[in-house]
């Protein structure tokens, strides 16, 4: 087990990273992969089950992980990385021709960590969905994870999959939905306000925790931890996580004009200066 100083110099060495990345190429989405930098590092070195030395694509007895709003990808690849699956120094090549480090992560490359392409919005749950019903007919006691965009949300798609999770007693699954309240066009409620979000995944059937704290590392794995109590008792679980936009990055903390926007040198410069972490790949 990992201590929480340990887990926040892998949260900040994770924020260089993403920075660094999408400056690189002058493309990508640096906003809500800081924002989810300690989800994703609590998920992997600390709360799931898993064996990056020995990836393979069906995950027999192990927890699998479904990141639904691929956009957030540099996050994703700097975790994986990270955290065994593939070099460091491979983060170098994101977003560049040949690379397997694609702006979305696809499977196409043979990607060690990523088990379904995404980017198409509203889907993962689905797959999620799927895998967990596989773990049950193998009788696999595994869990499956799976991360959204709040406005994600507004894909019907989510709740078509909503509803099919609790008919069908899929309690081998906890999502989390990123509830930073922006999207590419502004703020989740402007474009299209969804109301109370628990009220919502109640409705559906599905066993919901808060999580206040998002971009506080023992209060997200305190979070993960409760979750996996709930689980194999009849109804999925849904926990939802309030972060910050940027989180990490003071001036694209709060802002949606972050989505997917890179950062210049100076920016570069003034976002590397906030994050401890190592100077190279």
């Amino acid at each position: 087990m990992a201590s929480t100083a340990e887990l926040e110099k892998i949260v900040s060495q994770v924020r260089r990273d993403i920075v660094r990345m999408v400056h690189a190429v002058n493309s990508g989405h640096p906003g809500g992969s800081l924002g989810c930098s300690e989800y994703l590092v609590s998920l992997y070195f600390e709360v799931m089950k898993h064996n990056p030395s020995k990836f393979s694509m069906d995950g027999l007895n192990e927890d699998l992980f479904f990141l639904s709003n691929g956009h957030i990808s540099p996050v994703f690849y700097s975790v994986l990385a990270r955290s065994g699956y593939f070099p460091v120094s491979e983060l170098a090549t994101f977003r560049k021709l040949n690379s397997r480090l694609q702006g979305h992560p696809t499977t196409h490359e043979g990607l060690p960590g990523v088990r379904v392409a995404s980017g198409s919005l509203g889907q993962g749950l689905s797959v999620g969905i799927g895998a967990a019903l596989a773990k049950k007919l193998n009788k696999d006691n595994s869990i499956v994870y799976t991360l959204h965009g709040d406005g994600e949300l507004q894909e019907g798609q989510v709740w078509e999959a909503a509803m099919y999770a609790s008919a069908k007693k899929v309690d081998n699954i906890i999502s989390t939905v990123d509830m930073n309240g922006q999207q590419i066009d502004g703020s989740t409620d402007n474009v299209l306000n969804m109301g109370s979000l628990r009220a919502k995944f109640e409705a559906f059937g599905w066993d919901v925790l808060d999580l206040e704290k998002g971009n506080d590392i023992a209060s997200v794995v305190a979070t993960l931890k409760k979750a996996k109590e709930h689980t194999g008792k009849g109804k999925p679980v849904m926990i939802l996580m309030k972060t910050e936009m940027g989180h990490g990055v003071d001036f694209m903390m709060g802002s949606h004009k972050w989505h997917g926007v890179a950062p210049n040198d100076e920016q570069l410069a003034a976002a590397l200066a906030q994050n401890i972490g190592d100077k190279d790949y």
